[in-house]
């Protein structure tokens, strides 16, 4: 018997009492300094860094541009915003991103916190932001209607979807809209016009995806469990996969990486994300599992392209994404100075790739961006950008340590809270391998003891403990 969709009505004080916990015990730093706090708001009144006010010089006005952004709902934090047009058989991409370097004095109070935060904390209770939230959600956000600084792409694109032409400047930009990933989706189903930016949107993601699929990189798209808003004001577990306009944004946003990379490699200086390419033990046991799951693997089609063509509501297929995150690893932020790195590619794109789009959230990209600047202009790179260098790769692997163990402390705790008063019921799920179940309601996935599950069926098993204090859950199966 299958559990019925729980809801946490009694648990609201204590979850949030755990959240805060988790991020005492992670040492997620919540408040600024007020020299940080001061700095921060002495730059949202007066600077668009280095003195430059709007309409000044160092920016070229592109305010007359109808940029849109487009953001789950309810979105605060703005990193990009976009104009997207047809040009012949192919298209052009206006990609403006926030400019935090506008507002943070390299080696000032605010640059030391960034330093220590290295990238925004989502918590289901609160965001800990790498950025006041005077900045980061209001003067450096790309909100609609309000003139803001930004580093702007100008991306050509021949009709395959390839980049042509590669451009990036300081410009000032005012987005006219801001759109939502729900509402847009139904727009595009429901036949939106031609010229509109989500068909135009969609028309780049599928060519990139293509290209993608081509050169042999994959998108694994696996449903993700995620801690959501309930209907009574607390938190529930659900799986999410991404919706396809989320997929053909995120394209937008890889693009713009891979043309930061190749800038970046031939001024022979930058920060490139990097992860080494699948081996080839790895891909021998993923089509064994295949083959065990009976998942079509044709002997000519690269992973990417399976991943691609599977059917996201067989169970086979959830045990076999399971399996396919193994291909996942060393990920890392190698930055040089000189001679670019032998392995400068990340093994899932396939092809060098850099992050700079999300200035925001993510400490790297202030850097990344400048690097940019520089090399197309034919500029030096700035002294305090080739100072970090050493140091932002080990800083943002550490916070992306912090981040995901926060984040699955929470997931583990809210796990913890909707099954404790569940004990000793059965729940149907998924097997992801002999020892991993993935339930169907609630949201959860779980180690089990007892009898050895039968890798990518259905299956129930028995809960047996849910500790909220330990955040842990246990699982039984009878076989």
């Amino acid at each position: 018997m299958s559990a019925p969709r729980r809801q946490l009505r009694s648990s609201h004080d204590a979850l949030r009492a755990g959240f805060a916990a988790i991020r005492v015990e992670h040492e997620v730093p919540v408040d600024f300094t007020a020299a940080a706090s001061a700095e921060a708001q002495v730059a949202a009144r007066e600077r668009f860094g280095d003195g430059r006010a709007p309409g000044g010089a160092g920016r070229v006005d592109l305010t007359h541009i109808d940029f849109v952004t487009i953001d789950p709902p309810g979105s605060t934090d703005l990193d990009q915003a976009m104009h997207l047009s047809r040009s012949g058989a192919g298209h052009r991409v206006r990609y403006a991103i926030a400019d935090t370097a506008a507002f943070v004095v390299p080696g000032g109070a605010l640059d030391r916190e960034t330093h220590e935060r290295i990238e925004t904390v989502y918590c289901p209770d609160a965001r800990v932001p790498l950025h006041p939230p005077v900045l980061c959600e209001a003067a450096a956000s790309l909100l609609p209607g309000q003139v803001r600084p930004a580093v702007v792409w100008t991306l050509d694109l021949d009709d395959s979807g390839e980049v042509v032409d590669v451009a990036v400047e300081r410009g000032l930009v005012r987005s006219r809209a801001q759109l939502d990933y729900p509402t847009q989706q139904r727009r595009l189903d429901a036949g939106a016009a031609a010229d509109d930016v989500v068909v135009l949107l969609a028309e780049i993601g599928v060519r990139r995806a293509a290209l993608e699929r081509a050169r042999g990189g994959v998108s694994l798209g696996r449903p993700e469990q995620e801690v959501v808003d309930a209907p009574d004001g607390g938190w529930a577990l659900a799986f999410r996969a991404p919706l396809p306009i989320e997929d053909h944004n995120a394209q937008i946003s890889l693009m713009t990486g891979m043309a930061a990379a190749a800038l970046m490699i031939s001024a022979r200086v930058g920060v490139l994300r990097t992860m080494p390419a699948a081996e080839d033990r790895a891909l021998a046991r993923l089509r064994h599992q295949a083959r065990a799951l009976g998942v079509p693997w044709p002997r000519e089609k690269g992973y990417g392209e399976v991943l691609a063509s599977l059917d996201r509501d067989l169970p086979e297929t959830a045990a076999f994404l399971a399996a396919a995150t193994a291909l996942f690893r060393g990920a890392a932020w190698t930055s040089f100075e000189g001679e670019p790195p032998a392995g400068r590619e990340h093994g899932a794109i396939a092809a060098p790739y850099a992050h700079v789009t999300a200035p925001l959230r993510r400490l790297v990209d202030r850097y990344g961006l400048e690097i940019c600047l520089a090399a197309h202009a034919g500029s030096p790179v700035p002294e305090w950008v080739l100072a970090a260098l050493p140091a932002i790769g080990a800083e943002m692997s550490e916070g992306a340590r912090r981040t995901n163990a926060v984040d699955r402390a929470c997931t583990d705790l809210v796990e913890a809270a909707v099954l404790s008063s569940h004990v000793g019921a059965s729940f149907d799920g998924v097997a992801l391998d002999e020892r991993t179940v993935q339930l169907n309601d609630p949201a959860v996935v779980a180690r089990t003891e007892g009898a050895e599950l039968p890798e990518g069926e259905r299956v129930t098993v028995r809960l047996i403990s849910a500790d909220v204090a330990t955040r842990t859950v246990r699982f039984h199966h009878d076989g």
